[in-house]
């Protein structure tokens, strides 16, 4: 994938890039944003750019792909590349758009280091930055033609549940008569919204019901901010003036999370509003009369605050072979466990397939106590809410 001589610059001038990658993306994005204000107002995340979160994720990902092309030239990281595909599809990223990362990374780049960047390393890297934007260009294309649907398409809310003080569940109907899209479980859309200062923010939300519904049906929580981090626009925007009868632009679903056609046993590992894409996976679990072990296991707060516990319990009681394992932080009742997860005495069956969402701490914890547990690494898949920092 990497020719030869590009190899080799890159494999030199990896450690100077990757020490320098936080202050590289720094530079990018504020470059980027001065020449296109409008990607900030109504593309890119404020928050995450505010938090720093959107700059992390980029370094993790450059400085991931070029490791990755220097250590294996004859594979490409499909999954990450897949992963960041699917939420671009979801944003409407188009190829014009990669021409006007290159011109404002390699700016930054050329700034941060100087001179060290001579023509051979700028050309070996601009080679690194073609071949991951080229891929996702190519595997964004196929998802568009797999989707169906090109543009953003105007969904009406015709229920809305409290699930719990903080989140809320939207049920959506198409105001057009189109067909509507098939999704999998585990997938997300994005929601775009017209905020009070003018711009349009987008955010995903994973679909909360299984597969073949002619309703959208997603749950959102409120994102109360803290002294170093904004309260979310999208979310308290959501609670506070999205009710029966308001319109909202839809994606096409999107994500790669979605459950394998296998007999596999299963474990199913959620923390907080991450549970909203295991739901919709039980369900569809349920649904198919899928026999083999399934293992349920979420973290929360309190009861209280665990968010579609309702659903959670009885799509796990539809099925012939499911352990339910609970735990809260506090007022755990005799039924859960108390404190954080953990697996030791959980039996997991042997070629299980595990699927993880909820804060990065909590699902690397997981993680290892799965593999522990001798759960191989490639059955072990994840989503991240917001920028994936796993790589960061």
């Amino acid at each position: 994938m990497l020719s030869e001589q590009s190899a080799a610059t890159v494999r030199a001038t990896l450690p100077a890039v990757g020490a320098a990658i936080g202050e590289i993306t720094k530079s990018f994005y504020g470059k980027m944003f001065d020449a296109h204000p409008e990607l900030l107002r109504d593309l890119f995340n404020r928050g995450n750019q505010a938090s720093g979160a959107q700059q992390q994720a980029l370094a993790g990902s450059i400085a991931a792909f070029a490791t990755h092309l220097v250590d294996h030239p004859d594979e490409r990281p499909d999954v990450m590349l897949s992963r960041i595909a699917h939420k671009h599809a979801s944003l409407h990223i188009v190829p014009e758009q990669y021409p006007i990362v290159y011109e404002h990374l390699f700016a930054a780049i050329a700034e941060v280091l100087g001179d060290a960047v001579t023509p051979e390393v700028a050309a070996a890297w601009s080679e690194v930055y073609w071949l991951m934007a080229n891929a996702l260009i190519a595997i964004e294309k196929r998802l568009y033609e797999q989707s169906g649907q090109t543009e953003w398409r105007e969904w009406k809310v015709v229920e809305r549940i409290e699930e719990t003080p903080d989140v809320a569940t939207f049920k959506l109907s198409p105001v057009d008569d189109a067909p509507v899209p098939d999704s999998r479980a585990g997938q997300y859309v994005s929601v775009g919204v017209h905020l009070a200062d003018g711009a349009r923010q987008i955010r995903q939300y994973s679909l909360t019901a299984a597969p073949g519904s002619s309703v959208r049906q997603f749950a959102v929580k409120r994102v109360l901010g803290d002294a170093t981090t904004p309260d979310g626009e999208v979310s308290n925007h959501l609670h506070a003036h999205v009710h029966e009868g308001d319109v909202l632009q839809l994606s096409a679903p999107y994500g790669d999370l979605v459950l394998d056609a296998t007999d596999a046993p299963l474990l199913l590992a959620s923390a907080g509003i991450g549970v909203t894409p295991m739901i919709a996976m039980l369900e569809q679990l349920a649904e198919s009369g899928h026999r083999a072990p399934v293992t349920v296991v979420h973290a929360d707060r309190t009861p209280a605050t665990h968010a579609l516990r309702g659903d959670h319990e009885a799509f796990a009681a539809k099925l012939p072979d499911a352990a339910v394992h609970f735990w809260y932080e506090q007022d755990a009742p005799e039924s859960a466990h108390t404190g954080r997860v953990d697996l030791t005495a959980v039996p997991v069956a042997s070629g299980t397939h595990a699927y993880l969402c909820g804060p990065l701490p909590f699902m690397r914890a997981v993680r290892a106590q799965l593999i522990e547990k001798g759960v191989a690494p490639a059955d072990i898949h994840y989503e991240v809410f917001g920028p994936d920092l796993w790589l960061a």
